[in-house]
């Protein structure tokens, strides 16, 4: 392979360039010269591209064939040793994926990957490159896990685990030059590979920084290539900016098939595991997890954990959300308060404020609540994102059982999607929403009329409630007319 030389290319508008300066020269644009390979073509690519003989013959395609005369071949994973990555996952690691991990520093995800790298090398072979600490920081974090695991009277399955720890097939490479990780990979041809992380890794044929657009790129690339062509299933962990987005050039979240981003407030235990993109399941998934002293627990029941107490207070409501596949229930909290502001102060969090704006602006208009002189505060319980539509009926119902001061009955759920004109609309996957409120001890529900409730309600101890706009389903809700 011919020798590769570097070049320099705008972002903005592709203006190729022998050397680096802070302005493109063709746009005006600053600081949008990156850095690239070009590898200059060798001999068998040029008789390809050579021109015909004065009589060819009729060229035969060698290596495509019909679609219809593909084989297949099942897809087989690889369980992750835990069933809420697996969720978010798909079922389980693909051979030959790549599988890209961000989060903010701090949050878990060395650990979550170094436990999951524990429990697959049970049963398979499993390579971990810490290209940000040394062999001697994760032998120590590693060391620290399986000694809390095993003191733990909870975890029956880490006494296994220590037991079996001399039978891991769990190999350890600090190492930050790409060539060296190569290396490995192909003398190893492991089952899975963690990278940790991929912008720490540097490679020598590039003069920029590590972490920068062009080591990134090149570095994702060539993991890339040997791991489909060895069936690896790769594990990448990818840095955030300040903003929260995945550090490094797009092309890097194009190139992965997974991109899992792991969340949480870093004072509180809960972390919750979202699915960005993923080739071979569903994208939108929720895996929940909890910092404990022995690392990372799965939470198999979620809905407790972003349920308020027991004791109902006014302003607050239950919905009935769902993450991908998962049904969850969560409470609302809201305080409407009058403003001592020119223009009253709306904050939301775990919802949209637009999507506020939009339910107070309903609220006002079609029940006469003099909201605009008020402040609004709201707030979802566990500090979960709700971004679907389906929570609106739960926010007005808290907004207004605030602004009444009204206290919600007992085990009630709200489901239903708020329209301008202050009807209700049905939601997507209410079946799943309804069972898990069920199963919860929940035993009324409040949902939009014609959602198919015949068949819903069959073998369901709940009482359903229908309403066609906002000011039946809050008469329902609150057992009183919001407007007295």
């Amino acid at each position: 392979m011919a020798k590769g030389s570097t070049n320099y290319v705008c972002e903005s508008c592709g203006a190729q360039s022998r050397q680096f300066f802070g302005r493109c020269s063709a746009c005006g644009n600053w600081n949008t010269l990156v850095e690239q390979v070009v590898v200059a073509s060798d001999s068998r690519r040029r008789r390809l591209v050579s021109a015909p003989a004065e009589n060819p013959t009729p060229a035969v395609a060698r290596r495509s064939e019909p679609i219809y005369a593909v084989g297949d071949r099942p897809l087989q994973r690889l369980a992750s040793g835990y069933g809420e990555l697996d969720r978010v996952l798909g079922g389980g690691l693909v051979p030959g994926s790549l599988v890209l991990l961000g989060g903010d520093p701090g949050i878990g995800k060395s650990t979550l990957l170094l436990q999951s790298a524990q429990a697959m090398a049970l049963r398979h072979s499993v390579l971990y490159v810490s290209a940000e600490e040394s062999a001697q920081q994760v032998k120590l974090r590693w060391r620290r896990l399986v000694d809390q695991l095993s003191s733990s009277d909870s975890a029956t399955s880490s006494n296994a685990v220590t037991e079996n720890s001399a039978n891991l097939n769990l190999q350890l490479l600090a190492e930050t030059d790409l060539e060296l990780v190569l290396q490995e990979l192909e003398a190893l041809r492991p089952a899975v590979a963690v990278i940790d992380s991929i912008q720490a890794l540097h490679d020598a044929d590039l003069s920029s920084a590590p972490g920068s657009v062009a080591q990134v790129r090149e570095c994702a690339a060539a993991l890339a290539r040997i791991a489909k062509r060895q069936g690896t299933a790769l594990l990448l962990v990818g840095h955030v900016t300040k903003e929260g987005v995945l550090a490094g050039p797009k092309v890097l979240e194009h190139l992965v098939d997974a991109v899992l981003t792991f969340e949480g407030d870093r004072f509180a235990s809960h972390r919750l595991l979202r699915a960005v993109k993923n080739r071979f399941g569903a994208t939108h998934e929720l895996g929940v997890f909890e910092m404990r002293g022995q690392g990372l627990a799965e939470v198999t029941n979620p809905s407790e954990l972003f349920l308020g107490s027991d004791e109902p207070s006014a302003g607050t409501a239950t919905i009935g959300a769902c993450e991908g596949t998962r049904p969850l229930v969560v409470e609302l909290q809201a305080l409407v308060s009058t403003t001592s502001y020119a223009s009253p102060r709306r904050t939301a969090t775990g919802i949209g404020t637009n999507r506020l704006h939009q339910i107070l602006a309903v609220l006002e208009k079609h029940l006469g609540i003099p909201l605009s002189r008020f402040d609004c505060y709201l707030a979802v319980a566990g500090g979960l994102e709700v971004e679907e539509p389906a929570a609106d009926l739960g926010v007005a119902a808290a907004v207004v059982a605030s602004y009444r001061d009204l206290i919600m009955p007992p085990g009630t759920v709200l489901v239903g999607e708020l329209g301008l004109g202050g009807q209700l609309r049905p939601v997507a996957q209410l079946e799943l929403r309804l069972q898990e409120s069920a199963r919860l001890g929940f035993r009324r529900a409040v949902v939009p009329k014609g959602s198919g409730l015949s068949r819903i309600a069959a073998g369901l101890d709940l009482q359903l409630l229908e309403a066609s706009t906002i000011a039946e389903a809050l008469v329902a809700a609150l057992g009183a007319n919001p407007t007295d």
